[in-house]
């Protein structure tokens, strides 16, 4: 996955925006204004950090290599995901789309509702 297939992936989800508030090493995707994934744009190999249910970061993270704790982020709720080659490409995407429900779904109600009506 290059960097130009994960930004495109996360910006095809419904309200996505995409930002540089930390400066111009990286790119944060939003949903509804909050943070669902942070994509390091000096380091090589590509990082990605995406919230995570805790237990599932933890099953992840021992499951595979390219998973770590979340960098410069709350270790218990984010991941930091290193985009190898290790992991198939339908893992980062489920990864991908895990985290923008988590961030989705904790949004005001009005929030989610508008979203959901933009998906039908």
């Amino acid at each position: 996955m290059t960097f130009d297939d994960l930004r495109t992936y996360c910006l095809t989800k419904p309200a996505t925006a995409e930002k540089m508030p930390f400066g111009d090493g990286v790119l944060v995707i939003t949903v509804g204004g909050k943070m669902f994934a942070l994509i390091a744009l000096d380091e090589f190999p590509l990082s990605v950090n995406l919230k995570c249910d805790p237990e599932r970061a933890l099953e992840l993270r021992e499951q595979y290599e390219s998973v770590l704790p979340g960098y410069h982020m709350n270790k218990k709720h984010w991941n930091t995901v290193k985009i190898t080659g290790e992991l198939p490409l339908k893992v980062v995407k489920e990864m991908i789309d895990h985290s923008y429900i988590l961030v989705r779904n904790s949004l005001p109600k009005k929030e989610r509702e508008a979203i959901a009506a933009t998906e039908e």
